[in-house]
């Protein structure tokens, strides 16, 4: 008899979740991003029972998935577990095994200016995605913490509340998973939502939060992702000239709207590739199915008006590898398809997934086989093509698309521009950030004067780290008692073009974290962690918090 209680035990405390099974944790993070990794370390580093429900198979989301030439601003902000996941990246690279396409030697040793392996401090901030989703699967490892993949929240009802509190969330393969504490690590914002908790999609005005940089910005043009870089106009019309003619793709007829008002549309989304020009792992870019070479017109006549930077995102990364992103009037981003992704089902989702994919690898097969193409441009980027060694479940294609944004939180506190350029002081902060002010574009249109033209793109500097409050990682009081956010953050718009760098959503992650374990010692809600207890482990456990720590 004494055997049997012990099954009985046993089989009542598995960690594994089967059909209908119902699993019980201290704290429940949704996602699979690097926030919930981080998140899900520091909780079992405060002795907490925790598991990790993805709808991911690979952990890790963009810092995995392709985004390895890492936009960390001021690297002296970024601590605790974030800085740790950067150390052991340095630790990897520092064996030989490693370096097997280039020698270390040969690798270039700057990133985003400043250098990409510090041996001074045992960090290493570029790397291959492969090596990052290493990393994150050696956290879970050591730590013994218990992942769900490939499980996807009921949306319509699978967040089950008394009160303000979360009791479970159940999956659409009808797994239910209870805790005391949650925490939504997903880009999308899936959990926060579908629990109830208020939230923004799209940009605010000027006058929501006095913000400069809010809204449509037509006529502003900051770095080199718009027509204006060009020796010509371009015209939008199949004709050059001639309205009657029709519209070129990839270009919307609709007007972008008044200067400074608020709008429902995000930023273009796109896949961080991961190419190489090393024969021996190059795979030739594939001719998507149904290419059609029409989308990329307008691209030509960007190249016959003598445009040649379509190298300069090729940033490198270990192994004769890139992280290639966006650059130029016409390039990865595929502007103004990505509009109803945040609230799309995920069947739409999946259709938006597979556009982009198509339009992203039908533009590498365009320039590097495309007759048109000038030849300079078309002989070298022949050259290139996707690592044999990455993805290599997913044709090695990222398996991350860029959620660049989609809901942001409406908390109890609101980041905005104001916090990030030190013109208001930000309460109770939990961690830094400090890249700059960064919106990629979100349309383009036709101007008045019949030149086609993208609105959107923003780059401010911030002059330096600012803080980042833990009201923003909360929803407002009385709506959602037992539930954080690090990655759809409480912001607007323009300050989360600085805020969503895969460095401060590890450093929320692990913030998150410890004031789901404090709030759960004190048996209180998220909104009542007293601060006084919260800021002395954050600093603790290697948290910054103020400028010169």
């Amino acid at each position: 008899m004494r055997y049997v209680l012990l099954i009985l035990l046993l089989v009542i405390n598995l960690p594994v979740v089967r059909g209908q099974q119902r699993a019980d944790y201290d704290i429940v993070i949704y996602g699979g991003t690097a926030a919930a990794v981080t998140a899900a370390v520091q909780a079992r580093q405060m002795k907490k029972t925790v598991v990790i429900v993805s709808p991911d198979k690979h952990l890790g989301g963009l810092s995995s998935g392709g985004l390895g030439f890492t936009d960390t601003g001021n690297k002296a902000v970024i601590g605790g577990l974030a800085r740790e996941f950067y150390h052991r990246v340095w630790l990897r690279y520092s064996k030989a095994e490693a370096w097997k396409w280039e020698k270390r030697e040969a690798f270039g040793n700057k990133g985003q200016g400043t250098p990409a392996m510090d041996g001074e401090n045992r960090t290493m901030w570029i790397f291959e995605p492969h090596v990052a989703e290493e990393v994150f699967e050696d956290f879970i490892r050591e730590y013994s913490i218990p992942v769900v993949r490939d499980e996807w929240l009921d949306r319509k009802s699978g967040v089950e509340k008394s009160g303000t509190r979360i009791i479970s969330i159940r999956t659409l393969s009808g797994k239910t998973f209870s805790g005391r504490m949650f925490i939504d690590a997903t880009y999308e914002g899936d959990l926060m939502a579908t629990a109830g908790v208020r939230y923004h999609v799209g940009r605010e005005a000027r006058s929501t939060y006095g913000e400069e940089w809010a809204g449509i910005q037509t006529g502003v043009l900051h770095h080199r992702h718009h027509f204006g870089v060009l020796k010509e106009k371009i015209s939008p019309y199949v004709i050059p000239g001639d309205p009657q003619s029709g519209v070129l793709p990839r270009i919307s007829t609709a007007p972008p709207g008044e200067y400074g008002a608020g709008d429902n549309k995000v930023q273009a989304y796109c896949f961080r590739m991961c190419l190489t020009d090393h024969p021996g792992n190059r795979v030739p870019f594939p001719k998507p199915e149904g290419y059609d070479a029409r989308q990329y017109e307008l691209l030509l006549r960007i190249f016959n008006a003598g445009w040649r930077e379509t190298f300069q995102k090729f940033d490198r990364i270990p192994n004769q590898k890139t992280d290639t992103n966006n650059h130029g009037p016409f390039s990865t981003d595929n502007i103004g398809q990505s509009y109803d992704y945040p609230e799309a089902s995920y069947e739409r989702r999946r259709e938006i997934i597979r556009e982009h994919e198509h339009y992203q690898k039908g533009l590498l097969w365009f320039i590097a086989n495309d007759p048109r193409v000038p030849e300079d441009v078309r002989t070298a980027f022949a050259k290139w093509g996707l690592a044999k060694d990455e993805f290599r479940d997913n044709g090695n294609w990222p398996h991350q698309i860029y959620v660049r944004e989609a809901r942001r939180m409406i908390g109890q506190y609101v980041m905005t521009e104001n916090e990030l350029l030190k013109k208001r002081a930000t309460p109770e902060p939990v961690g830094m950030g400090s890249y700059g002010i960064d919106s990629h574009n979100i349309q383009r249109y036709i101007t008045p004067e019949g030149y086609v033209q993208n609105e959107g793109d923003i780059g401010v500097s911030t002059n330096g780290p600012y803080q980042i409050a833990y009201g923003a990682l909360v929803p407002k009081r009385g709506e959602t008692s037992n539930l954080l956010v690090p990655v759809a953050v409480s912001s607007s718009h323009i300050a989360y073009g600085s805020i969503r760098m895969e460095p401060v959503f590890m450093i929320l992650g692990q913030s998150a974290a410890t004031a789901a374990a404090l709030a759960i010692e004190g048996q209180t809600s998220v909104q009542d962690v007293p601060y006084a207890k919260l800021e002395p482990r954050l600093r603790r456990d290697g948290q910054i918090l103020a400028r010169g720590e």
